[in-house]
């Protein structure tokens, strides 16, 4: 999903956005690489009986060429057959590797630096900047650093569209400033539901209330104690993910390794820090291991967070803030003490809408769920050439139909004009970011989640959003969609 980034004036109303189609175009025909090579073999076996032997030869090749159509043409859920082999065939490969199951070893030591994660994230590495305190997560093979930041800021719908609009601006030159960078592989946007465990309003209490020993003082203390673990709290984290490729340069500059790599890290986070506060959001600081740790837990152990926030100082380690179990099927995922099913935002709203469109899914209640924005930024040159290359396909394809005399529709038509939107765009000098919308529901059982997700979907519908579930990856979605280390799907 594309979308481009504007830097709007400030105005005294709200201006409605739109969001690019999300591609459907294939190589040819609108018939996608797969689908193609599908295409051909069938073809070619076809063409291939017909000259070698005639009828007998067609009837035994038949399974063949019929099954190369199948696969080409039927669709389940949404995709051709074709397109689900792939997914089908690497969750076959996980059941008889045994993959699917994840028991850590208790007893077993490991490395320090290393992370107790299960699946490809086992490779990822801590390392603590010296200068910030700040907890950054390494992976060698991604040659990605993660730095998490906790951002606090006011309620957006309770603002008049004025003040609105001018943050929504002010939030624009914030992801302009990401893609000017050029070494930012990853910026991804953290808003969950947490059980609040009181502490907040017990703090508050324990600064502002009078204790006269009144029966007002003793109804309102206790009303406190038992009413403040049973509400829930929205949190939202910025990670910023640094591509160390792209970035070598600077690294070796700076040092070399992975502190040279913390140096080039560190200007980002600065830079990033200064537009937040332009842009009227707080940024709290930079998490540490020990606070990345916490959230960790959290979103594997949901029934441990409220615990973990009270106590402060527990679950503070890296190297043991993984799951203790993790048992994935083919549509939900299975922690130590929930149930998790992750839904994809498969279609942004295609008509005009207003920035705060997301509402009926940030502001759903009695569901615990992390929705994540993944906003991956594109260098101008590289964001040109993609561009050219849209251009170029959908001028070929408009004349290869015209040749077979295909009727060219409505849709193909607004995904030809959404990409001369974005030239135009890019060459205005403003960004362009490819948005991936995540959403893990969780849930303590079973049947509670099946509820959940079925709230979740119908309040993206509200969104005007299309939601799809995520089958045969959800360990890899959930931690994409839960977790703030900047993963893809």
């Amino acid at each position: 999903m594309s979308s481009t980034n504007h830097d709007r004036p400030t105005a005294g109303e709200l201006v409605p956005v739109k969001f690019s189609r999300l591609t459907r175009r294939g190589v040819l025909l609108g018939l996608s690489l797969t689908q193609l090579i599908t295409l051909a073999i069938g073809g070619a076996t076809l063409i291939g009986a017909f000259y070698a032997g005639g009828g007998m030869l067609l009837a035994y090749t038949a399974p063949i060429w019929v099954l190369a159509a199948a696969l080409t043409w039927i669709p389940i859920a949404g995709r051709p057959i074709v397109e689900w082999l792939p997914i089908a065939c690497w969750w076959l490969w996980r059941t008889t590797g045994g993959q699917m199951l994840y028991r850590r070893r208790i007893v077993v030591p490991r490395p320090v630096g290393t992370l107790a994660l299960p699946g490809d994230m086992a490779r990822l590495r801590e390392y603590t900047d010296p200068d910030t305190n700040a907890g950054m997560i390494h992976d060698a093979h991604a040659a990605t650093l993660t730095v998490v930041c906790e951002v606090t800021h006011p309620a957006f719908v309770l603002l008049d569209p004025g003040e609105q609009e001018r943050r929504v601006s002010s939030w624009g030159r914030v992801l302009a400033t990401v893609c000017r960078s050029g070494r930012i592989a990853t910026l991804q946007v953290l808003e969950r539901t947490l059980p609040d465990s009181g502490t907040g309003l017990a703090e508050w209490w324990a600064t502002h209330g009078t204790r006269d020993g009144s029966w007002a003082a003793d109804t309102y203390a206790e009303l406190i104690d038992r009413a403040g673990p049973a509400g829930e709290r929205h949190a939202t984290t910025l990670s910023l993910s640094l591509d160390m490729k792209t970035s070598a340069r600077q690294i070796r500059t700076g040092g070399g390794g992975i502190r040279g790599a913390a140096a080039v890290l560190r200007q980002e986070m600065n830079t990033l820090v200064a537009a937040l506060r332009s842009a009227d959001l707080s940024p709290s600081g930079w998490l540490t291991p020990g606070q990345i740790a916490v959230m960790l837990r959290s979103a594997y152990d949901p029934a441990i967070a409220a615990t973990l926030e009270r106590h402060g100082r527990l679950g503070q380690s890296l190297a043991t803030a993984g799951p203790v179990a993790v048992t994935e099927t083919w549509g939900k995922l299975r922690t130590d003490s929930a149930h998790h099913a992750v839904l994809w935002v498969s279609e942004w709203p295609r008509s005009l809408v207003y920035p705060g469109f997301l509402s009926p899914v940030l502001l759903s209640t009695g569901i615990q769920r992390s929705f994540s924005l993944i906003c991956t930024p594109m260098r101008s040159d590289a964001a040109a050439r993609d561009i050219r290359r849209k251009k170029v396909e959908h001028i070929s394809d408009q004349a290869q139909r015209a040749k077979i005399g295909q009727i060219e529709d409505a849709s193909q038509t607004a995904e030809y004009h959404d990409v001369l939107q974005q030239e135009a765009d890019l060459t205005a000098g403003h960004g362009i970011l490819r948005y991936t919308g995540l959403i893990a529901v969780s849930a303590p059982t079973g049947e509670e989640l099946d509820a959940a997700v079925a709230a979740i979907e119908q309040a993206a519908i509200q969104a005007s959003c299309e939601t799809r579930l995520l089958v045969g990856q959800q360990a890899a979605a959930f931690t994409a969609a839960a977790l703030p280390l900047c993963r893809r799907v």
